[in-house]
């Protein structure tokens, strides 16, 4: 099966994926076409050839035609502002072209800039309005639904309502679509990547003083249970755009196996590096056939078990309620017979493999175990949201759980179920009857 593989030894940014796309062999003069189709203006693209740290590769760029405008190009004003506002040991910015950080902070006094602010709803319809092909659409809608999801968590807010600044701007918009556009334009290729790597350091962004990976990154990559490694370049590596696209086009990140090389290309971004050649590499090639498809999420978790016969029941609730307060995905026990005929349990926690080596320890000091095996599980996920449906009992919210476009489950949410219970003074079963019976009957609205 063609499939591509992203090496991000370096990180990713949106314009260093399209570069090295082109690289790869997508055409120049179709993209731009291409992108006409989107029907936003006041821009042009340049690509050209050049070098980072002796690699030779395709910079991207997106260039503003209007003077002033706040949707900067990728060539300066982004870099210069944060390298400006950098303190002692923060990092100027990616070095992709992108400011550190997704939502850009507007100068004392200065108002935001209309066409450089975008909340999630606008940038939809701009999408659904244009003449890119449905698989386009589709895609790059989803990638920023991502970033809206992953801004909303930040902020405490529904995605619809979250307005995007850099990520908003015309420059990030086309380096998303361009992307999506060049997938399709080499076959829309099953997409696998290495494990993702970042750098260290500080930047300085519309949420303040933070540190690298920045919080809009993080948020992207722990909703697909990415696990990120940090080398020792002073520098953000992975963009917000770059993370939103990773955590949407990417079936599986690991090292290659099976791969039957083809071409190689590699994506510029604009500083020269420390430690390595500020480039994204990527690899079109031929693997094994790929499982069904479906439009199922998937990602990856590390599977901590123990089996263990003197734990008193309370020891077990209490390690049970310290590892989920400590980030476990999920804790639970199964009675087992271990050697001798004795009964015992075997205590089984799920995590993020980033947190495991962490878990372990808390295992072995929480319990009475000498040993945990680790193992490593591939997991496949309903794509889910959430709406709110009427009940005689008030709004309730409802999870519901999507497979191939049509919805698979829907469960109504305890919380809210609980607290309209109380406030009706209804047994809670009857809240949780009345929300089914909304969703069966179609009374979900648009929702949150």
């Amino acid at each position: 099966m063609k499939t591509l593989y992203l090496d991000l030894f370096s990180g990713i940014s949106g314009d260093m994926l399209v570069g090295a796309l082109l690289d790869l062999g997508a055409d120049f003069a179709r993209l731009e076409r291409d992108l006409a189709g989107l029907g936003v203006g006041g821009y042009h693209l340049h690509a050209a050839r050049g070098l980072r740290g002796g690699i030779s590769g395709t910079k991207f760029e997106v260039h503003l035609e209007a003077p002033g405008s706040r949707e900067h190009s990728h060539a300066h004003p982004h870099a210069a502002a944060a390298a400006s506002a950098a303190g002692p040991g923060e990092a100027p910015g990616a070095g992709h072209g992108h400011a550190p950080c997704q939502e850009h902070p507007h100068a004392p006094g200065e108002a935001p800039d209309a066409g450089g602010a975008r909340d999630f709803a606008a940038i939809r319809d701009l999408l659904a309005g244009s003449a890119l092909s449905p698989w386009v659409k589709t895609t790059v809608t989803a990638v920023f639904r991502r970033l809206a999801e992953a801004e909303g968590r930040i902020h405490d807010q529904p995605p619809e309502r979250v307005h995007f600044h850099e990520v908003g701007a015309v420059d990030s918009i086309v380096d998303i679509v361009g992307a999506c556009l060049a997938l399709e334009q080499l076959g829309r290729p099953r997409v696998l990547a290495s494990p993702v790597v970042e750098g260290t350091g500080w930047v300085r962004c519309a949420h303040g003083r933070f540190p690298v990976p920045t919080p809009a990154t993080v948020a992207l990559l722990a909703a697909r249970g990415v696990t990120v490694s940090q080398c020792a370049e002073p520098h953000e590596l992975v963009t917000p755009t770059g993370a939103a696209l990773l955590a949407e086009l990417v079936e599986s990140f690991g090292p290659l196996s099976d791969f039957r090389l083809e071409r190689v290309g590699y994506g510029l971004g604009t500083r020269e590096n420390h430690t390595r050649p500020n480039v994204l590499r990527v690899l079109l090639g031929e693997t094994g056939a790929a499982p069904a498809a479906h439009d199922w999420e998937s990602d990856a978790v590390a599977v901590l078990e123990t089996n263990l016969d003197d734990a008193a029941p309370e020891i077990l609730g209490h390690a049970a309620e310290r590892l989920l307060a400590a980030g476990a995905l999920d804790v639970f026990h199964t009675p087992v017979q271990m050697k001798k005929g004795r009964p015992g349990v075997l205590l089984t926690v799920l995590c993020a493999e980033a947190e495991a080596d962490r878990l372990i320890a808390l295992m072995l000091t929480e319990t009475s175990a000498f040993g945990v095996r680790r193992t490593r599980a591939e997991r496949r996920k309903l794509r889910r949201d959430f709406v709110t449906v009427n009940t005689a009992f008030g709004p309730v919210t409802v999870k519901r759980g999507w497979l191939d476009g049509r919805v698979v489950h829907a469960a109504p949410e305890y919380e809210a179920c609980r607290q309209a219970a109380a406030a009706a003074g209804v047994p809670l079963p009857r809240v949780y009857e009345a929300a089914r019976a909304a969703v069966e009957a179609g009374a979900a609205g648009a929702g949150g």
